[in-house]
Protein backbone atom coordinates (compact mmCIF):
# COMPACT_ATOMS: atom_id res chain seq x y z
CA UNK A 1 0.00 0.00 0.00
CA UNK A 2 1.31 3.24 -1.03
CA UNK A 3 1.62 5.51 1.46
CA UNK A 4 0.94 9.54 1.92
CA UNK A 5 4.91 10.38 1.58
CA UNK A 6 5.69 7.99 -1.34
CA UNK A 7 2.60 9.22 -3.33
CA UNK A 8 3.25 12.72 -2.71
CA UNK A 9 6.71 12.06 -4.40
CA UNK A 10 5.30 10.42 -7.04
CA UNK A 11 2.67 13.41 -7.97
CA UNK A 12 5.78 15.71 -7.77
CA UNK A 13 7.90 13.47 -9.86
CA UNK A 14 5.64 13.00 -12.56
CA UNK A 15 4.10 16.28 -12.58
CA UNK A 16 7.02 18.20 -12.19
CA UNK A 17 8.57 15.65 -14.76
CA UNK A 18 6.54 17.37 -17.65
CA UNK A 19 8.33 20.09 -17.50
CA UNK A 20 11.78 19.69 -16.23
CA UNK A 21 14.18 16.80 -17.47
CA UNK A 22 16.74 14.96 -15.50
CA UNK A 23 15.91 16.72 -12.37
CA UNK A 24 14.67 13.65 -10.09
CA UNK A 25 17.07 13.65 -7.57
CA UNK A 26 16.32 17.46 -6.96
CA UNK A 27 12.40 17.18 -6.77
CA UNK A 28 13.15 14.33 -4.17
CA UNK A 29 15.15 16.83 -2.51
CA UNK A 30 12.09 19.31 -3.09
CA UNK A 31 9.40 16.71 -1.35
CA UNK A 32 11.93 16.44 1.65
CA UNK A 33 12.16 20.19 2.08
CA UNK A 34 8.33 20.12 1.89
CA UNK A 35 7.67 17.26 3.84
CA UNK A 36 9.92 18.40 6.93
CA UNK A 37 8.90 22.45 6.50
CA UNK A 38 12.81 23.82 5.27
CA UNK A 39 13.84 26.07 2.54
CA UNK A 40 16.30 25.01 0.00
CA UNK A 41 19.32 26.53 -1.83
CA UNK A 42 19.69 25.95 -5.34
CA UNK A 43 23.06 26.20 -6.23
CA UNK A 44 24.38 26.00 -10.10
CA UNK A 45 25.00 28.06 -13.03
CA UNK A 46 22.27 30.53 -14.58
CA UNK A 47 19.72 29.11 -17.79
CA UNK A 48 19.57 25.21 -15.89
CA UNK A 49 15.70 25.81 -15.23
CA UNK A 50 15.92 26.45 -11.53
CA UNK A 51 12.88 29.43 -12.06
CA UNK A 52 10.79 27.13 -14.05
CA UNK A 53 11.50 24.66 -11.57
CA UNK A 54 9.87 27.37 -8.54
CA UNK A 55 6.72 28.46 -11.25
CA UNK A 56 6.33 24.69 -11.39
CA UNK A 57 6.21 23.67 -7.72
CA UNK A 58 3.88 26.76 -7.13
CA UNK A 59 1.04 25.67 -9.56
CA UNK A 60 1.86 21.99 -8.14
CA UNK A 61 0.71 23.56 -4.84
CA UNK A 62 -1.34 25.80 -5.78
CA UNK A 63 -0.19 28.50 -4.65
CA UNK A 64 1.09 32.32 -4.99
CA UNK A 65 4.13 32.41 -7.05
CA UNK A 66 7.04 35.35 -6.24
CA UNK A 67 10.13 36.21 -7.92
CA UNK A 68 12.89 38.03 -6.23
CA UNK A 69 15.87 39.27 -8.51
CA UNK A 70 18.54 40.02 -6.61
CA UNK A 71 21.07 42.73 -7.42
CA UNK A 72 23.93 44.45 -5.33
CA UNK A 73 21.66 47.51 -4.75
CA UNK A 74 18.83 46.04 -3.52
CA UNK A 75 17.42 47.35 -0.29
CA UNK A 76 15.50 44.96 2.55
CA UNK A 77 12.39 47.05 1.58
CA UNK A 78 12.30 45.63 -1.42
CA UNK A 79 11.63 42.62 -0.80
CA UNK A 80 9.71 42.42 3.09
CA UNK A 81 7.45 45.64 1.68
CA UNK A 82 6.93 49.00 3.07
CA UNK A 83 4.20 51.11 5.47
CA UNK A 84 2.31 53.88 3.05
CA UNK A 85 0.09 56.65 4.50
CA UNK A 86 -3.26 56.24 3.33
CA UNK A 87 -5.22 59.72 3.45
CA UNK A 88 -8.91 57.50 3.56
CA UNK A 89 -8.48 56.11 7.29
CA UNK A 90 -5.60 58.35 8.12
CA UNK A 91 -3.03 55.64 8.91
CA UNK A 92 -0.33 53.75 7.27
CA UNK A 93 -1.06 50.58 5.93
CA UNK A 94 1.40 47.63 4.74
CA UNK A 95 2.36 47.39 1.03
CA UNK A 96 3.34 43.76 1.52
CA UNK A 97 6.83 42.73 -0.54
CA UNK A 98 6.82 39.89 -2.75
CA UNK A 99 7.97 37.95 0.32
CA UNK A 100 4.35 37.71 0.97
CA UNK A 101 3.38 34.71 -1.05
CA UNK A 102 3.53 30.95 -0.70
CA UNK A 103 6.43 29.94 -3.22
CA UNK A 104 9.28 32.56 -3.60
CA UNK A 105 12.47 32.30 -5.60
CA UNK A 106 15.14 34.09 -4.45
CA UNK A 107 17.08 34.34 -7.94
CA UNK A 108 21.04 34.78 -7.15
CA UNK A 109 20.65 35.62 -3.68
CA UNK A 110 24.26 36.05 -4.04
CA UNK A 111 24.43 38.97 -5.87
CA UNK A 112 22.51 41.24 -3.37
CA UNK A 113 24.75 42.46 -0.24
CA UNK A 114 24.48 41.27 3.15
CA UNK A 115 22.18 43.81 4.27
CA UNK A 116 19.40 42.81 1.95
CA UNK A 117 20.58 38.81 2.54
CA UNK A 118 19.54 39.40 6.21
CA UNK A 119 16.23 40.29 5.93
CA UNK A 120 15.52 36.83 4.88
CA UNK A 121 16.47 35.75 8.42
CA UNK A 122 13.36 36.18 10.37
CA UNK A 123 11.01 34.81 7.29
CA UNK A 124 12.87 31.67 6.34
CA UNK A 125 13.16 30.96 10.43
CA UNK A 126 9.88 31.89 12.11
CA UNK A 127 7.98 32.48 9.16
CA UNK A 128 6.81 36.12 9.72
CA UNK A 129 8.16 39.65 9.14
CA UNK A 130 8.93 42.68 11.09
CA UNK A 131 8.23 45.74 9.79
CA UNK A 132 8.04 49.15 12.41
CA UNK A 133 8.15 47.21 15.52
CA UNK A 134 4.37 45.25 14.29
CA UNK A 135 4.98 41.67 13.31
CA UNK A 136 3.31 39.68 10.18
CA UNK A 137 2.76 36.41 9.37
CA UNK A 138 3.69 34.79 6.22
CA UNK A 139 1.16 31.94 4.11
CA UNK A 140 1.10 28.76 6.45
CA UNK A 141 3.09 26.71 4.14
CA UNK A 142 5.42 29.52 3.18
CA UNK A 143 8.84 27.62 1.26
CA UNK A 144 11.47 29.48 -0.15
CA UNK A 145 14.20 28.68 -2.69
CA UNK A 146 16.97 30.71 -3.33
CA UNK A 147 18.94 30.03 -6.33
CA UNK A 148 23.08 30.78 -5.82
CA UNK A 149 25.88 31.51 -8.63
CA UNK A 150 29.05 29.27 -8.19
CA UNK A 151 31.69 31.49 -5.92
CA UNK A 152 33.96 32.25 -8.75
CA UNK A 153 31.58 34.40 -10.46
CA UNK A 154 32.07 37.79 -10.28
CA UNK A 155 30.16 40.38 -8.66
CA UNK A 156 28.90 37.37 -5.61
CA UNK A 157 28.91 38.46 -2.24
CA UNK A 158 28.92 34.49 -0.33
CA UNK A 159 26.43 34.36 2.14
CA UNK A 160 26.92 34.14 5.80
CA UNK A 161 27.05 31.26 7.87
CA UNK A 162 24.17 32.34 9.50
CA UNK A 163 22.18 32.48 6.91
CA UNK A 164 23.20 29.12 5.17
CA UNK A 165 22.44 27.31 8.23
CA UNK A 166 18.90 28.28 7.83
CA UNK A 167 18.83 26.77 4.09
CA UNK A 168 17.13 22.33 5.13
CA UNK A 169 19.16 21.51 2.28
CA UNK A 170 21.46 22.89 -0.18
CA UNK A 171 21.14 20.95 -3.82
CA UNK A 172 22.86 21.25 -6.59
CA UNK A 173 22.50 21.34 -10.38
CA UNK A 174 24.88 20.76 -12.56
CA UNK A 175 24.84 20.39 -16.52
CA UNK A 176 22.75 17.44 -18.53
CA UNK A 177 23.91 14.88 -20.21
CA UNK A 178 23.54 14.95 -23.63
CA UNK A 179 19.98 12.45 -24.07
CA UNK A 180 19.08 14.94 -21.19
CA UNK A 181 19.48 18.18 -23.16
CA UNK A 182 18.23 16.82 -26.53
CA UNK A 183 14.84 16.06 -24.44
CA UNK A 184 14.73 20.09 -23.55
CA UNK A 185 15.71 21.69 -26.75
CA UNK A 186 12.87 19.26 -28.49
CA UNK A 187 10.34 20.52 -25.58
CA UNK A 188 11.26 24.07 -26.25
CA UNK A 189 13.03 25.52 -28.87
CA UNK A 190 10.21 27.44 -29.69
CA UNK A 191 9.36 31.08 -29.08
CA UNK A 192 8.93 31.41 -25.36
CA UNK A 193 11.01 29.16 -24.20
CA UNK A 194 10.23 26.90 -20.55
CA UNK A 195 7.70 30.05 -19.68
CA UNK A 196 5.49 29.35 -22.63
CA UNK A 197 1.74 28.46 -21.45
CA UNK A 198 2.92 25.42 -19.74
CA UNK A 199 0.25 25.40 -16.44
CA UNK A 200 -2.24 23.03 -18.62
CA UNK A 201 0.09 20.33 -18.33
CA UNK A 202 0.40 20.63 -14.75
CA UNK A 203 -2.32 19.23 -12.26
CA UNK A 204 -2.21 20.39 -8.22
CA UNK A 205 -1.46 18.08 -5.85
CA UNK A 206 -4.92 16.07 -4.44
CA UNK A 207 -5.70 18.28 -0.99
CA UNK A 208 -4.82 17.29 2.19
CA UNK A 209 -1.85 14.80 1.03
CA UNK A 210 0.93 17.04 2.12
CA UNK A 211 -0.65 17.71 6.07
CA UNK A 212 -0.97 13.48 5.10
CA UNK A 213 2.58 13.34 4.46
CA UNK A 214 4.00 15.42 7.45
CA UNK A 215 1.61 13.72 10.32
CA UNK A 216 2.73 9.96 8.94
CA UNK A 217 6.60 11.53 9.27
CA UNK A 218 6.04 12.49 12.82
CA UNK A 219 4.96 8.78 13.90
CA UNK A 220 8.39 7.52 12.01
CA UNK A 221 10.30 5.76 14.76
CA UNK A 222 14.05 7.07 15.45
CA UNK A 223 15.86 4.84 18.19
CA UNK A 224 18.31 6.48 20.85
CA UNK A 225 21.25 5.03 18.67
CA UNK A 226 20.10 7.21 16.29
CA UNK A 227 19.84 9.98 18.07
CA UNK A 228 23.27 9.15 19.68
CA UNK A 229 24.51 8.41 15.92
CA UNK A 230 23.51 11.74 14.32
CA UNK A 231 25.27 14.10 17.96
CA UNK A 232 27.99 12.31 17.74
CA UNK A 233 28.80 13.35 14.02
CA UNK A 234 27.94 17.08 14.93
CA UNK A 235 30.55 16.32 17.57
CA UNK A 236 33.18 15.18 15.69
CA UNK A 237 32.64 18.19 12.59
CA UNK A 238 33.51 20.40 15.50
CA UNK A 239 37.12 18.98 16.43
CA UNK A 240 38.13 18.57 13.02
CA UNK A 241 41.30 19.91 11.71
CA UNK A 242 40.28 21.21 7.99
CA UNK A 243 37.16 22.87 9.29
CA UNK A 244 36.83 25.80 10.69
CA UNK A 245 33.34 25.46 11.52
CA UNK A 246 31.48 22.19 12.26
CA UNK A 247 28.01 21.30 12.33
CA UNK A 248 25.39 23.82 14.16
CA UNK A 249 22.72 21.82 16.69
CA UNK A 250 20.13 23.22 14.08
CA UNK A 251 22.32 21.39 11.53
CA UNK A 252 22.17 18.26 13.28
CA UNK A 253 18.07 18.64 13.37
CA UNK A 254 18.15 19.12 9.96
CA UNK A 255 19.70 15.73 9.37
CA UNK A 256 17.39 14.44 12.22
CA UNK A 257 14.36 15.85 10.39
CA UNK A 258 15.29 14.88 6.82
CA UNK A 259 16.76 10.91 7.98
CA UNK A 260 12.48 10.92 8.97
CA UNK A 261 11.53 11.87 5.68
CA UNK A 262 13.57 9.77 3.80
CA UNK A 263 12.92 6.71 5.63
CA UNK A 264 8.70 7.55 5.18
CA UNK A 265 9.74 7.44 1.19
CA UNK A 266 10.79 4.11 1.70
CA UNK A 267 8.08 3.22 3.23
CA UNK A 268 9.50 2.58 6.50
CA UNK A 269 8.32 3.41 9.87
CA UNK A 270 11.28 3.66 11.44
CA UNK A 271 14.99 5.42 10.59
CA UNK A 272 17.94 3.45 9.88
CA UNK A 273 21.44 4.83 9.11
CA UNK A 274 21.59 4.78 5.64
CA UNK A 275 18.75 7.18 5.37
CA UNK A 276 20.99 9.73 7.43
CA UNK A 277 23.67 8.87 5.08
CA UNK A 278 21.41 9.22 2.08
CA UNK A 279 20.88 12.88 2.43
CA UNK A 280 23.52 13.60 4.46
CA UNK A 281 25.70 15.47 1.90
CA UNK A 282 22.66 17.56 0.64
CA UNK A 283 22.32 18.84 4.47
CA UNK A 284 25.58 19.52 5.57
CA UNK A 285 27.77 20.62 3.17
CA UNK A 286 26.70 24.09 2.96
CA UNK A 287 26.84 24.39 7.00
CA UNK A 288 30.39 23.64 7.30
CA UNK A 289 33.29 25.96 6.63
CA UNK A 290 36.96 24.96 5.85
CA UNK A 291 39.93 26.88 7.18
CA UNK A 292 41.68 28.46 4.94
CA UNK A 293 44.81 25.53 4.43
CA UNK A 294 41.49 23.44 3.93
CA UNK A 295 40.37 25.85 0.83
CA UNK A 296 44.07 26.58 -0.49
CA UNK A 297 43.86 22.54 -1.16
CA UNK A 298 41.23 22.06 -3.28
CA UNK A 299 39.19 19.70 0.06
CA UNK A 300 35.61 19.84 -0.36
CA UNK A 301 33.32 19.79 2.36
CA UNK A 302 31.22 16.50 0.96
CA UNK A 303 34.39 14.68 1.37
CA UNK A 304 35.54 16.12 4.65
CA UNK A 305 31.84 15.19 6.41
CA UNK A 306 32.21 11.55 4.50
CA UNK A 307 35.56 10.89 6.41
CA UNK A 308 33.94 11.99 9.43
CA UNK A 309 30.76 9.89 8.99
CA UNK A 310 33.31 6.87 8.29
CA UNK A 311 34.90 7.51 11.70
CA UNK A 312 31.56 7.69 13.60
CA UNK A 313 30.51 3.95 14.20
CA UNK A 314 26.57 3.44 13.22
CA UNK A 315 24.50 1.95 15.49
CA UNK A 316 23.16 -1.20 15.21
CA UNK A 317 19.53 -1.66 16.97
Amino acid sequence: MTTAVEQLEQELQQQLGKVLFGMQRTIHGLCVALVAQGHVLLEGPPGLGKTLLAKSLSEVLKGEFKRIQCTADMMPSDLTGIHVFDKQSNSFKLLPGPLFADVVLVDEINRTGPKTQSSLLQAMEEGAITLDRKTYELPKDFFLLASQNPFDFEGVYPLPESQLDRFLLRLQIGYPDVGTEMDVLRHYDMPGGGHLDHHAKLQALPDGLLSSAREQVTAVHVSEGLYRYVAEIAKASRSEPRLSLGLSTRGALALMRCARVEAACRGREYVVPDDVKGIAADITAHRLVLTPEASLEGIDCVQVYNDIAARVPAPRD
